[in-house]
């Protein structure tokens, strides 16, 4: 599988540094730029790539580290280097870590994994010749077919780093799947698993004993006209996989939070607050960090992801936050321009162990805030049995269920709906299924359609 070395650091490795990791396999070996200079690709004699390494980024943010990594000893502010092995040459994955390995010793940082540093010269053994020429420019994309974008991933946990993100970018810019191939040993992050939403997309799951299955919906998977296809039975059902079981219950849960608000796109807009009020409402502080991918690395601040919107205008900008140290919390948002304004799609989770109880009470008081000084136009507050850290392992995780259900005073009228403040709706206690029900109830009666947020689930194959 392709090797990811990270190489962490405390100061920025300068170019003299770089290029002595790129050397870790002779001079012999040629060095390219790619994606407009931020990824610099160590080659065999022939071009063919061997490593693809990333700009440097700067972490900033408390926590993001170990969220990622595990403990690795360091913490922010650090300077983290990934590099990609190719999965096409043998000798890829050791150059790699010897490049890591050579930062980290001249800079005196660490190398994640562990095991994977080294300072050797590593020969390239391999007859190049014979590797097939990558049919792809995009450094994370391991197979290309007409259908489907690939990605092979080894780390227990798969954030969406920048190179899945422009995985993605290119797999739905040339109307292909994104399909991430990984062991039975590893989680998703909720922004990864996010990513993934909607077929064909898919999470691979590749069990030595048991073969292709899907991560997310357990059916048996095979490589069938260039892309992984569910398995099926005489009747034309998906086959389940037996591994695919229940984990043990253990009392954690999830707090889910899907919201829109919308804003006159004016000159004083500052884009941002109304996530920030929904942390500091459950957490009691803002979001430690935001970033367009992870690990996220800038401290939270309203004004600058209102500029990068605003540079990015009127195309969509994604970008993802995290929360303080003392409580999982993890955010997307998706900003975008419509005919009514501009809005902001945010999904937030915040992880609760057995003995603590998600402040479910005082979520009222949320939308009224959210009502009255951020524009709300929906909130959905739902609660589901999963991990408090907030990662996606490869097993059946049971769905949210609806707990309240907020609709915005602004929206309310432009329905035809007088309301002096926002409409908040009880569903449930986050323990009753039926308040699916009473939510499409619910919906039905409001005349909103299409508009209410989607029931957050499963994606069936």
């Amino acid at each position: 599988m392709t090797k990811d070395v990270i190489a962490l650091t405390p100061a920025m490795p300068d170019l003299p540094t770089l290029l002595a990791g790129l050397y870790a396999g002779g001079p012999e070996l040629g060095v390219d730029t790619v994606a407009d200079g931020a990824v610099v690709q160590l080659c065999a004699p022939d071009g063919r790539p061997l490593v693809a390494v990333e700009a440097p980024l700067l972490v900033q943010v408390p926590g993001e580290v170990s969220r990622l990594l595990g403990d690795t000893g360091w913490e922010a502010p650090v300077w983290w280097t990934e590099a990609r092995a190719s999965t096409a040459v043998a000798e890829a994955g050791q150059l790699a870590g010897s490049f890591a390995g050579r930062l980290a010793t001249v800079l005196g940082g660490t190398v994640w994994p562990p095991e994977a540093a080294t300072t050797e010269v590593v020969p390239l053994a391999t007859d190049v010749s014979a590797v097939p020429v990558p049919a792809t420019g995009t450094p994370a994309v391991d197979v290309l077919t007409p259908t489907t974008a690939v990605v092979i991933q080894d780390r227990p946990l798969v954030p969406l780093t920048s190179w899945l993100s422009d995985a993605l970018r290119t797999a739905t810019g040339s109307e292909r799947a994104l399909q991430i191939v990984t062991p039975p040993t590893a989680r998703l992050t909720l922004p990864t698993r996010t990513a993934l939403h909607g077929l064909p997309n898919r999470w691979v799951v590749q069990d030595p004993d048991h073969g292709y299955y899907d991560g997310l919906s357990g059916a048996v998977l095979h490589w069938k006209d260039g892309t992984f296809a569910p398995v099926r039975d005489e009747t034309g059902k998906t086959v389940p996989a037996d591994v695919f079981t229940d984990a043990s219950v253990t009392g954690e849960r999830q707090l889910l939070l899907t919201l829109r608000t919308r804003h006159a796109p004016d000159t004083d807009l500052r884009l941002g607050r109304s996530l920030e009020t929904a942390f500091r409402h459950v957490t009691g502080d803002p979001p430690a960090g935001w970033s367009t991918a992870e690990p996220v690395n800038l401290p939270w601040s309203t004004r600058q992801l209102t500029d990068l919107a605003r540079a990015r205008a009127p195309r969509p900008t994604w970008l993802v936050a995290v929360g303080p140290a003392h409580r999982p919390a993890i955010a997307t948002t998706r900003v975008l321009r419509t005919p009514l304004g501009v809005e902001e799609d945010i999904a937030v989770a915040f992880g609760y162990g057995e003995a603590e109880a998600p402040p479910l009470d005082g979520l009222a008081g949320l939308a009224a805030e959210l009502d009255a000084g951020h524009g709300l136009v929906t909130l959905l507050v739902s609660v589901r049995s999963a991990r408090r850290d907030l990662t996606v392992p490869p097993r059946p995780e049971a769905p949210p269920l609806p707990v309240a259900f907020a609709l915005g005073r602004a929206e309310a009228e432009r329905l035809g709906c007088p309301a002096e403040a926002a409409r908040h709706y009880r569903l449930g206690d986050g323990s009753d299924a039926a308040a699916w029900e009473r939510l499409r109830d619910l919906v039905g009666r409001l005349g909103l359609g299409g508009r209410t947020p989607e029931r957050q689930g499963r994606t069936a194959p």
